[in-house]
């Protein structure tokens, strides 16, 4: 029997333990968790919490995804978000299964992992990501048996039967669809997806805010505030964001844009260790609901 937790009472713990929805870029060190934790002490919430450190120990993980965590933090993130392992979550564009490798054992007894991958054309990133996944998976079904995966076409995406996720998330994806101008439609199909009082979670390269959106279209950052408005105007409600994934060491002007820093590194050994030294990019991480109200399901 799953252990249900009102998804609206997590999400007020979860928000009371950020301080003010917010967690400072001094407070991270330099481990996948800021010291206290996220979370008050419940049995809930202490049962996720050693369900992911279980998890994030898995032998199933590779090493160089295993390395990531200091600058990806996947337990605090994940809690921020409220994710627990009786919810049923999609992931959008799990890319090579960063995050699979995570969410989709977490899940495997009593939740559902779904991962959304977009329809692979020939040849191209999506269809080596498409076929990488579909190998991990049936690789190892000790740990991905029960994983799903479904395809979407972004220019109307759908993933699955509307209102049937307890949670959606995406990460470092936001950029993309932004530049291929399918970020309103993504967003909306987010909504659907979702049951009411569901979650949206977040996470993409920040850029300063104040900076127009065509200077800085092309480099992989997006101001909060116009991701914030992507998911507003899809009827969702920002409930928190947190400073969990910053990193201020990023300036944010370099010559091939985000990819330029780890772990693209697209400029070869060109200032290797400059880059390196920097780390991953600022990012920012937030976390929308779906209004329960009948007023707002109809928007």
């Amino acid at each position: 029997m799953k252990c249900q937790l009102p998804l609206g009472l997590a999400a007020v713990l979860l928000l009371a333990a950020c301080s003010g929805n917010s967690i400072p870029a001094s407070a991270l060190a330099a481990q996948d968790q800021p010291a206290g934790g996220l979370v008050p002490p419940t049995s809930a919430s202490d049962f996720t919490s050693s369900q992911l450190d279980s998890v994030l120990a898995g032998g199933w993980r590779s090493e160089k995804n295993r390395a990531r965590d200091v600058y990806r933090h996947p337990k605090a993130t994940l809690q921020f978000f409220g994710v627990r392992p009786d919810l049923t979550v999609i992931e959008i564009t799990p890319g090579g299964g960063w995050y699979s490798e995570i969410l989709a054992p977490l899940l495997q007894d009593n939740g559902a992992y779904i991962a959304a991958i977009q329809k692979p054309a020939d040849g191209g990133e999506a269809r080596q990501d498409a076929s990488g996944l579909h190998a991990k998976f049936a690789a190892d079904p000790a740990h991905y048996g029960k994983a799903q995966i479904v395809e979407f076409d972004p220019k109307a995406p759908v993933f699955g039967k509307p209102g049937a996720a307890d949670m959606v998330l995406t990460f470092r994806n936001v950029h993309n669809w932004v530049m291929a101008d399918t970020a309103p439609a993504m967003f909306k199909a987010f909504y659907a997806a979702l049951r009411p009082g569901g979650v949206l979670g977040v996470v993409d390269h920040r850029a300063d805010e104040g900076v127009k959106l065509d200077a800085i279209k092309e480099s992989g950052y997006l101001p909060t505030s116009y991701v914030v408005k992507l998911a507003t105007d899809a009827g969702f409600k920002l409930e928190g964001q947190s400073d969990i994934n910053a990193n201020p060491k990023d300036t944010k002007d370099y010559p091939k844009g985000v990819w330029t820093l780890p772990p693209t590194l697209t400029l070869g050994d060109q200032d290797k260790a400059k880059y390196q030294a920097i780390g991953e990019s600022d990012r920012m991480t937030l976390r929308f609901v779906k209004p329960e109200t009948s007023a707002a399901a109809a928007h």
